[in-house]
């Protein structure tokens, strides 16, 4: 099967996932060998609690996979890069380091080499101050290192891939019987309510009603969802024509509409097709094609590392430096973790003492750890 009918039809089982997280597994397998690599992970990271955790992963090897979180996991140089990447930008090894240099590093010695792994290409689905959830692709020696078509396809899927785990957090069922999903819903606390190619709605659970009833940045007019907000309501106005059109007419760039209430409440939509897969079902029972899930969030907080740099107009190489002294210790151990010599690390680190005023080490701790708070994430 070629690319182009490919596409449709695995994004159609992403969207499924969000509904049936038993799914997920499978999907992450295809996903994989569309992109072009023989494994990938959905992966959580908490450095700040010490734990990381691959909910779901195809083609790993348990072994390597197990000794990854008990001993690599902080050699790991992508960990790294989740403190620089935006959510949904694809980073290969090459975007880290040079590929010499992670050549001679411990975790391509002792981890990757042994399992024939020559790249990997990631990309940060969510983040906060505290963690971030990832996808990742591991290419073997056979497959090369990341290139620009491998590159480009992660950018098709990975957008869906985010939205599909969105929706999933926010349904947060382990099997949902989808032609009763309306109804298994009421019981949600983000808003859900079913359209159709034209906005028309056909149900509302309860949370959804409150936030309609308010007829604040959302109400319903002749039957039609509309947005107070002509630009809102026009992104809708797609992505509901979009959906009835199919899974992979949603595109890649809305994955979410950022919806404003006029106390100056923030609120975030996600649509859910329901025109193929699993979740036809639904939609044939309700005469919709699409879901709309609006959820509540916090006023954004950009991650510590995000801030600090802005903070002290750091340049990446020294905020990457500043977070593995923080993370890993002192300048030998940091230069076998990123990858770069001694001195290299010694200059970045004079000039973080220059930037931040700091007079040693542990004060470049305690710097990162007052940007730290408990309302993060």
């Amino acid at each position: 099967m070629d690319q182009v009918e490919q596409l449709p039809e695995l994004i159609g089982e992403i969207y499924d996932a969000a509904l049936d997280p038993s799914l997920w597994n499978d999907v992450v397998g295809k996903v994989a060998r569309f992109v072009g690599g023989s494994a990938a992970v959905i992966v959580s990271k908490n450095p700040t609690a010490g734990s990381d955790n691959a909910h779901d992963e195809s083609g790993t090897d348990p072994y390597y996979r197990e000794l990854y979180f008990d001993k690599y996991a902080e050699l790991d140089p992508s960990t790294k890069g989740r403190n620089f990447a935006d959510i949904g930008q694809s980073i290969a090894i090459a975007h880290l380091m040079p590929c010499r240099a992670f050549l001679e590093t411990r975790f391509y010695e002792e981890w990757a080499r042994p399992q024939a792994l020559a790249d990997f290409l990631s990309a940060v689905l969510d983040k906060s101050a505290t963690d971030a959830e990832l996808f990742g692709v591991f290419r073997h020696e056979r497959d090369g290192i990341v290139d620009d078509e491998t590159r480009r396809r992660m950018r098709l899927i990975v957008p869906h891939i985010r939205q599909a785990a969105l929706v999933g957090r926010l349904i947060n069922l382990k099997a949902a019987d989808t032609a009763y999903l309306a109804d298994t819903l009421d019981g949600l606390s983000a808003g859900m309510c079913l359209v159709d190619a034209v906005g028309r709605m056909s149900h509302a659970n309860v949370a959804c009603h409150g936030i309609l009833d308010a007829g604040d940045f959302l109400s319903v007019v002749d039957g039609r969802l509309v947005a107070s907000d002509a630009k809102i309501d026009q992104a809708l106005r797609e992505l509901f024509a979009a959906a009835g059109s199919g899974d992979a007419a949603i595109g890649i760039r809305r994955i979410g509409v950022p919806l404003k209430a006029q106390d100056g409440s923030c609120y975030v939509a996600h649509v859910l097709p329901l025109t193929s897969g699993a979740r036809r079902l639904a939609g044939i029972t309700y005469s919709a094609t699409a879901a709309l899930f609006i959820c509540k969030v916090a006023t954004q907080i950009r991650s510590p590392p995000e801030i600090i740099a802005r903070a002290y107009n750091l340049t990446r190489a020294e905020l990457r430096v500043l977070m593995a002294i923080v993370e890993v210790g002192g300048v030998p151990e940091v230069a076998v973790v990123l990858g770069i010599a001694e001195s290299t690390v010694k200059t970045h680190l004079a000039r973080l003492f220059v930037k931040t005023g700091a007079g040693r080490q542990a004060d470049l701790v305690k710097i990162v750890a007052g940007f730290a708070t408990p309302l993060s994430g």
